[in-house]
C-alpha cells in the first residue's frame, strides 16, 4: 500500500497558522500528518526558507497548500522543492516567472480588502479593523473576524515588489479554489492563474479566507489531491 502525503499548510499575510484550525482538525481527524507553520512574512526569501525547513522535516510525499501571499511562499519553491508532491492553492498567487504580485494588483484599483494598507515604520502592512472584518473576511462571523484582525501576521510591502523565479507548479500537480466572493484578490485572475497552471479548480461561494468559512469544502479539495498523488505514486 503507497504511504498517505503529507499535509504543510501554508497562511498568507494578515493571518497566521491558526486560521487552518477547522481544516486541521478535519484532516488528523482522517488521519492525515499536517505541519501549519508560522512564517515570518519579513521577505519572501525568508518565508520560502521557512518552507523548506519544514517540507526537510516531512517522511515523503507531502502535499503543500497556500493560501494567499501563502501561494507565492508555495510557488517561489521552483522546481526543487523538497518533498513536494503537489500543491494546492487556496484563493493564493499563482505568479508565472518574471511576474510580481504588486505588478498585477497595479493592473487595476485597489481590490476593497487592501484599498487602505497601513505601512508601518518598518514597511510592514497592516489590514485595519475594518477592512479586515467587512471585506477580507466578509462571511465569517464579526467577531470571530475581529479576533483574526487582532492576531494578524503583517507582511514586508517590498515582498509585493519580489519577481518571481521559475515557479514550483511547472513542475508539480497542481489544484485551486476560486474564492467567487474575494474581495482581495479578484476572482478573475484566480481563475487565470488556475487555467494557466492547468490545475484541477474548483469554484466556491466564498470570501477570501475559505479555509475559515468553508473548512469542510477546503479540506475535500486537499484531501482530493492527497488521493490523486497517492494513486500515482
Amino acid at each position: 500500500m503507497t504511504v498517505q502525503p503529507n499535509i504543510v499548510l501554508v497562511h498568507g499575510a494578515w493571518a497566521d497558522g491558526s486560521c487552518w484550525s477547522g481544516v486541521i482538525e478535519r484532516l488528523q481527524s482522517d488521519g492525515y500528518h499536517v505541519t501549519a507553520p508560522q512564517f515570518p512574512e519579513s521577505s519572501l526569501a525568508a518565508d520560502v526558507a521557512r518552507l523548506r525547513e519544514v517540507l526537510h522535516r516531512q517522511d515523503g510525499p507531502t502535499i503543500v497548500v497556500g493560501h494567499s501571499y501563502g501561494g507565492q511562499i508555495v510557488t517561489a519553491l521552483g522546481p526543487d522543492a523538497p518533498n513536494a508532491a503537489g500543491l494546492v492553492y487556496i484563493a493564493a498567487f499563482a505568479l508565472d516567472q518574471g511576474e510580481s504580485i504588486g505588478a498585477m494588483l497595479g493592473q487595476g484599483p485597489p481590490t476593497p480588502a487592501l484599498a487602505h494598507l497601513d505601512i508601518d515604520a518598518q514597511g510592514f502592512a497592516w489590514l485595519p479593523e475594518e477592512d479586515f472584518v467587512k471585506h477580507f473576511a466578509a462571511d465569517v462571523d464579526p467577531a470571530r473576524a475581529r479576533v483574526m484582525c487582532a492576531v494578524q501576521q503583517p507582511v514586508a510591502a517590498a515582498a509585493f515588489q519580489d519577481v518571481m523565479g521559475v515557479p514550483a507548479w511547472k513542475s508539480l500537480p497542481t489544484w485551486y479554489l476560486v474564492a467567487m466572493a474575494d474581495e482581495a484578490i479578484p476572482p478573475d485572475a484566480e481563475r487565470q492563474f488556475a487555467t494557466r497552471m492547468g490545475a484541477t479548480t474548483i469554484e466556491l461561494a466564498s470570501s477570501h479566507v475559505a479555509m475559515v468559512s468553508h473548512p469542510e469544502e477546503v479540506t475535500e479539495l486537499i484531501e482530493s489531491a492527497a488521493e490523486d498523488v497517492r494513486a500515482r505514486s
